[in-house]
């Protein structure tokens, strides 16, 4: 006996509101099992896989590829009582199935206000772990804590149907439905499922076609009517590289008819309004960058700044770190500077604690953290990211290095989870391997100080009262002065120095 479940976004952050569907792993008509992974999400700190809370067959992908999702908002839809061979023939591989959604239960119905209960009384944890149910809030993966009404968003126009009539009793979805799959259900108010191509649209129906509002404004400007385009973006979605083909072809048509000969330019009027859209690109602000965006905002104008600025001769460093490549302790990892840079700011730390605090607003107090979560700040495909080494104080040289390495490599290929994300208390930005001298850090958000470490050059220096060539570096510290006074500020930096330039202070000072 076919029985639909709806499966809800989850927070997996800390407060998360939303998230983007990167890819989906299931496709409408496969089999799935609980803990599965069937979709990735980016948030505004990563990119996390989410496990299926259900058995079942898949009738239908709520939400497409591409699309940002608010929590709390269906994304796919499970057949939990349908026969696992047969499957769902009423929504094919490829298709959507928004039209399969069950209406919500009613208040005080099984899984809760919002509806997404679980045969059997229970819901699936995360890894497999079953949790009691709990009939006043959402079933959700066990952990994730989604907030009720934890935002709101305005709704997408209803767009008109396409598909077989429903029946009187039943309600139309506010998303475009598939035309795959009968009407039979109540309406919906999550985001569009992946569309059909946008030729089977009604003409002159725009609002039925997968578009960014971008895009639709300037289809309007330029007279395109959206839906006799056939979209090459995302799940068939329309370009703006569509919109402007389509509108190079219609002036074309219109100087044909006019009998211009062929290839004859198009009005300079229409050429402008195609040329000037075509030399701007807009990129839709979302997942890290959007929360990096958001949190330099914040910080930069929260906690007053002060950077402080010093050269060293780094000389000294630069040849232990070529003696500890050598070493059998490293021969599996790749040494650099960074690694005596972040062993210097830790010995710092120790003995000036009060530089790896942070302010407490509401109780008027400064936190001091005995324990070092070493930021690095590494630059990915999808922005600036700051994942930490939890417990830096406490690792060995070799250690480090170890935990440096997997660090950078994780977060660059996209696989940093919120956890690697979040709870840092004092960060290093290595703007050197950009090939700049040294830069002004802004803090991360929670934390009093965040040094940069420039690019290490020759340069000439004065040594042991001889003019000599030497390999020079500058440091920047940034430090929030409600916390960190002047002379504290300078005395880490000093220290600091002080170890890259004699390395043997490192261990005299350890």
């Amino acid at each position: 006996m076919s029985e639909l479940k709806q499966f809800l976004l989850p927070d997996v952050g800390e407060g998360l509101t939303e998230a983007d569907i990167v890819k989906w792993h299931v496709q409408p008509g496969d089999k799935v099992t609980i803990n599965q992974i069937i979709v990735e999400i980016e948030t505004a700190k990563a990119v996390v896989e989410l496990p299926s809370p259900y058995e079942g067959v898949v009738a239908g992908l709520l939400v497409p590829e591409g699309e940002t999702a608010d929590v709390g908002t269906p994304i796919i839809s499970v057949d939990v009582g349908a026969d696992a061979d047969g499957g769902l023939p009423s929504a094919p591989r490829g298709s959507t199935s928004a039209d399969l959604v069950p209406p919500p239960p009613a208040a005080g119905g099984e899984g809760g206000e919002g509806g997404q209960g679980t045969a059997g009384g229970v819901e699936p944890g995360i890894h497999g772990v079953l949790a009691p149910k709990d009939e006043e809030r959402q079933s959700v993966l066990v952990g994730y804590g989604v907030k009720p009404s934890a935002t709101t968003r305005r709704p997408r126009k209803a767009a008109a149907a396409t598909s077989a009539p429903a029946p009187a009793t039943t309600a139309s979805a506010t998303h475009r439905p598939a035309t795959s799959a009968p009407a039979t259900a109540a309406s919906t108010t999550h985001r569009p499922a992946t569309s059909p191509p946008a030729t089977s649209a009604t003409p002159g129906d725009g609002a039925s076609v997968l578009a960014k509002p971008p895009v639709r404004k300037l289809a309007k400007d330029l007279g395109i009517d959206l839906s006799r385009l056939s979209g090459t973006g995302p799940g068939g979605s329309v370009t703006r590289d569509d919109v402007q083909s389509a509108a190079r072809g219609q002036e074309e048509a219109k100087l044909a008819d006019a009998g211009a000969p062929a290839g004859a330019p198009a009005s300079p009027a229409h050429v402008a309004a195609v040329t000037a859209v075509a030399r701007e690109e807009r990129i839709p602000v979302r997942g890290v960058r959007k929360h990096t965006a958001a949190a330099m905002v914040a910080s930069a104008f929260t906690a007053p700044h002060v950077t402080e600025f010093l050269q060293i001769d780094m000389t000294e460093t630069m040849a232990a770190t070529a003696r500890l490549r050598s070493l059998p302790e490293f021969d599996d990892v790749r040494v650099s500077p960074l690694l005596l840079v972040a062993k210097a700011l830790m010995v710092a730390v120790a003995r000036h604690p009060v530089i790896n605090s942070s302010w407490d607003e509401d109780a008027q107090e400064i936190v001091v953290r005995h324990y070092v979560n070493l930021g690095i700040a590494v630059a990915s495909d999808r922005g600036l990211v700051v994942p930490n080494v939890r417990d830096a104080h406490a690792l060995s040289l070799p250690g480090l290095a170890h935990a440096l390495a997997a660090l950078t490599e994780t977060a660059r290929a996209g696989k940093a989870t919120p956890a690697d994300l979040s709870g840092g208390t004092i960060t290093i930005t290595n703007v050197g391997i950009f090939g700049v001298d040294t830069g002004t850090p802004i803090l991360s958000p929670g934390e009093a100080a965040i040094l940069a470490f420039g690019r290490v050059k020759d340069a000439p220096w004065v040594h042991e009262g001889q003019l000599a060539v030497r390999k020079v570096t500058t440091l920047a510290l940034s430090f929030d002065h409600r916390i960190v006074d002047g002379d504290l500020g300078s005395a880490v930096l000093r220290d600091v120095g002080a170890m890259l330039e004699d390395p043997l202070r490192t261990l005299a000072w350890s």
